[in-house]
């Protein structure tokens, strides 16, 4: 019989207070029940927030390198239980066991650099305009942050968001997508194995309800979202109507751009690992293949027979290459897309299609897709599928590309091949995104990088690198006057 998993709230296991539960299947094979979780709600939300404000007060009282003591041994956990956790995501989530062993690996990164970080909260220490007064600032954490994460990367991204955010000094509410519930169990687990205090951090599951009041609740002070760029909108009005700190990553329609002169077996691994890495499901997917015109049909031809041969399976064998798809939804959507896509002219080259084997007929597969002779005008080519599609696009000359590459509402990543060193820099500048990768694909960012877009794939804040840590803590200025009188800062105390 499957297990019924807990929430983790006020120090102790406990279901959804309304009791309801929620199904966790296997992507792969639909008959496999993972187990069933709780579908929380306003109540359930409410007494995480009430504990997580008594574990605000203790934990930010705790020095910055003992709470980086605490993510140091976390991530020593993670490196011992890489294995295990790479297999319980793969069969919740689908992609492959290369790619989860990648996403284990990503939180232990960061779990040792958010560790590091314990040491280096620096403020800044200026000189006043005034004699005999010292002027300082000093980060000071926020309070109770609510995370609210996607399935594609069940362990990265929740530990993206928790480890600076706990590093910092604040408490956490994580709500996990539905789709991934185990992972975040398993993460927790490990969390309180390493010693980090009960009331510090709270696991409350479920769906649409549960994030909305985590969002609306007027104690979490801050809320990190990655998601859909419509449910980021409303989020965000949210948030700005209560005064929140918030920070939004949201979707991407990324371009690889291949240029006449470009390595061509290169690129061609980093666009078959770029568009049908983790099926397509990256909000970094490479979704958009720009070839130039003296390279297009050699191109095409090559990748269509490369894309050909991709093996669809369960990721935990060693043969599979591309997972199946999250659930059915997931799969009607790339399908609706595949039919838009040739009713506005674009012609299928590869795939379009659920694969026809018996032993693949119990997950949500859908077999790797490519769209040529597709415009900017396209919705293939302005609208997320999130999935294993990817439409082809020729150009003429690099002011083209670069212009077709910007024409979208996103601009998260792009990626250039060239061995033109001028053609690079140029890239890098004009391309509209907050990460571009040169003779790379669109994906591949590092723990210890800032991440994140521009246009309607953020609202300017990143994750990961430096720059979290000044998102998850207020900056506070103090002066100190030793003058032993009454000096007027911003007053005119110059002689004419």
């Amino acid at each position: 019989m499957a297990r019924t998993f807990k929430n983790f709230v006020d120090g102790e296991w406990i279901p959804a207070e309304s009791g309801a539960t929620l199904e966790n299947r296997n992507p792969a094979d639909t008959t496999d029940l993972i187990g069933r979780f709780p579908l929380s709600g306003r109540a359930d939300i409410r007494r995480a927030a009430r504990s997580a404000m008594q574990g605000f007060r203790l934990w930010s009282r705790v020095p910055g390198p003992a709470r980086g003591d605490v993510l140091r041994r976390v991530g020593d956990l993670l490196t011992a239980r890489k294995e295990m956790l790479a297999d319980a995501m793969t069969r919740e989530m689908g992609k492959v066991l290369a790619e989860t062993r990648g996403d284990v690996q990503e939180a232990i990164d960061t779990a040792y650099y958010a560790a590091t970080e314990g040491r280096r909260l620096f403020g800044h220490t200026v000189p006043s305009e005034l004699p005999s007064k010292w002027a300082m600032t000093y980060r000071r954490p926020i309070g109770v942050a609510g995370l609210i994460t996607p399935f594609n990367f069940p362990l990265a991204i929740p530990t993206w968001k928790m480890f600076p955010a706990l590093l910092c000094g604040n408490a956490v509410i994580l709500k996990p997508s539905e789709d991934v519930p185990h992972t975040s169990h398993l993460l927790v687990e490990t969390l309180l194995e390493a010693g980090l205090p009960p009331q510090v951090i709270q696991l409350v599951h479920g769906g649409e309800e549960a994030g909305r009041a985590l969002v609306e609740h007027p104690d979490v002070g801050v809320i990190s979202f990655t998601g859909s760029t419509a449910t980021g909108s409303s989020i965000g009005e949210t948030c700005g109507r209560m005064h929140k700190r918030l920070s939004l990553e949201m979707g991407g329609k990324n371009a690889m751009i291949v240029h006449e002169d470009a390595d061509l077996d290169l690129a061609l691994d980093g666009v078959l690992w770029g568009a049908f890495g983790t099926t397509g499901q990256r909000c970094t997917a490479t979704s958009r293949l720009l070839l130039h015109r003296k390279v297009h049909d050699r191109f095409l031809a090559r990748l269509s027979d490369a894309a050909s041969g991709l093996v669809l399976g369960d990721g935990r064998s060693a043969k599979t290459q591309v997972g199946p798809l999250i659930h059915a939804d997931a799969r009607d959507k790339v399908e609706r897309y595949v039919a838009v896509g040739q009713e506005q002219g674009a012609e299928l080259v590869l795939g379009g299609a659920r694969p026809r084997s018996r032993r693949l007929k119990a997950g949500w597969f859908y077999r790797p897709t490519i769209l040529a002779g597709v415009t900017s005008k396209h919705r293939v080519a302005r609208e997320e599928i999130f999935g294993p599609v990817l439409s082809v696009i020729r150009y003429s000359t690099m002011r083209d590309a670069i212009r077709i590459a910007n024409a979208v509402p996103y601009g998260l990543s792009s990626s250039l091949y060239t061995q033109d060193v001028n053609l690079s820099f140029r890239a890098m500048e004009e391309l509209d995104t907050g990460i571009t990768y040169i003779n790379a694909p669109t994906i591949g960012a590092e723990a210890h990088l800032p991440f994140g877009g521009i246009k309607q794939t953020g609202n300017g804040h990143r994750e990961g690198g430096w720059e979290v840590f000044d998102f998850y803590a207020e900056t506070k200025v103090c002066y100190v006057d030793y003058s032993g009188t009454l000096q007027r800062a911003q007053i005119d105390n110059y002689d004419d």
